[in-house]
């Protein structure tokens, strides 16, 4: 048994407590441990938290997971635990359905060979190509379709059954049934890349959706008339909410009107990053597309934002300093929300006996000093 001795730690139920925590790839005990495990030394700043759970990111390090390749999701894995993430959903894009298929086949064969280094892969968030054309962002217009369930569970069976998430526009022809067909196979319908009005987001609701994509990004508006996506989101408990927290995607006031207005367990923190994260500021790609990244911010060339190249432990810092939420309940955005919607609640996103030993520690700079998943280091500062 491995050992953090006598530290400070987010336990489930218990909030920000001293303690020794022992593990395997298990959680074993919290409380005190026998002083012959084999412990591992941390600083005295350090704060032990659940690993980071990022349901909806692109690309790290160079490398995109509609690359298609397991070399290619494996950087993504690897980059990612200098974050604190433990668990990721490999997200695709609209693109053609060779590529599309290619990228399915490739999270397939990952997981099939079970990686033990860098974040775990839970599966694949499907982030189009069923969306509205009119609020594509930096999706390309040309591979936006209606939604397919035929091509739908042709591109879900050659995943292996890993499609988590499935981004969609509820207003567009067939949407509903398609919600349903989602909904009966146990698979998340999240609302996003849409001009979807109150109705439309009412009877999404009643077949099913339970999630908007990147909120506030490519979506309608709040206004008084017609509250549109933004408004319903804010309105119905029903839905839980990514947010990109960069303060870049969406300003700190409008961070503030979503966590003011939602219950403190329907908010899921997401970076929605793009393979130039981690690297230096320059050109870069997604989608076939030139991106082009300086001072944090990826743009295509006519400046629609083009994801990001935000770290999830520094969402969680913007979360505390900027937007004002206590701190465990911004953990909460990154680690237990997001593992209730993925439905792995019962094995990670917090920290008590039996769960996965998934833990990101960090310092009071919300540096990461170390990530563990399933009991080993997978990253170390």
């Amino acid at each position: 048994m491995k050992a953090f001795q006598n530290v400070t730690a987010y336990i489930d139920g218990k909030g920000l407590k001293k303690c020794s925590i022992g593990f395997s790839e298990t959680i074993e005990k919290i409380g005190k441990v026998s002083r012959y495990a084999e412990t591992i030394a941390l600083p005295e700043n350090a704060i032990v938290l659940p690993g980071f759970i990022d349901q909806h990111i692109h690309g790290a390090g160079g490398s995109d997971g509609m690359d298609g390749t397991v070399e290619d999701i494996s950087v993504i894995a690897k980059t990612i635990a200098s974050e604190g993430t433990t668990t990721f959903l490999v997200t695709t894009m609209t693109q053609s359905p060779e590529n599309i298929t290619k990228a399915m086949k490739a999270v397939k064969e990952y997981r099939a060979a079970s990686h033990k280094e860098g974040a775990r892969v839970a599966g694949i968030h499907l982030e189009g190509p069923f969306i509205a054309a009119a609020h594509k962002g930096a999706q390309p217009l040309e591979y936006v379709k209606e939604p397919d369930i035929a091509a739908f569970d042709g591109y879900n069976a050659t995943s292996g059954g890993a499609i988590k998430i499935v981004t969609l526009a509820p207003e567009v022809p067939n949407a509903e049934a398609f919600i349903k067909h989602l909904t009966e196979k146990g698979i998340v319908s999240s609302i996003g890349h849409t001009g979807a009005k109150f109705a439309d987001i009412e009877k999404a609701i009643e077949v099913g959706a339970s999630n908007v994509t990147h909120t506030y990004n490519a979506q309608t508006a709040l206004h008084h008339r017609e509250i549109g996506t933004v408004g319903s989101a804010m309105l119905l408990d029903d839905l839980n909410c990514e947010l990109i927290a960069d303060t870049i995607h969406v300003s700190v006031p409008a961070m503030r009107l979503l966590v003011k207005n939602k219950p403190v367990d329907k908010v899921s923190l997401i970076t929605d990053a793009m393979r130039a994260k981690g690297l230096p500021d320059g050109e870069s790609e997604l989608g076939g597309q030139k991106v082009f990244v300086k001072g944090g911010e990826a743009r295509l060339a006519d400046g629609t934002l083009a994801g990001s190249v935000l770290r999830m432990n520094r969402a969680v810092e913007n979360m505390v300093t900027k937007v004002g939420v206590p701190f465990t309940q911004a953990v909460d955005y990154a680690t237990i929300n997001p593992a209730r919607m993925l439905k792995i609640d019962k094995e990670t996103g917090s920290i008590k006996v039996g769960k996965r030993a998934d833990f990101t520690v960090i310092n009071d700079k919300y540096d990461v000093i170390l990530t563990v998943r399933d009991g080993e280091i997978i990253y170390k500062a």
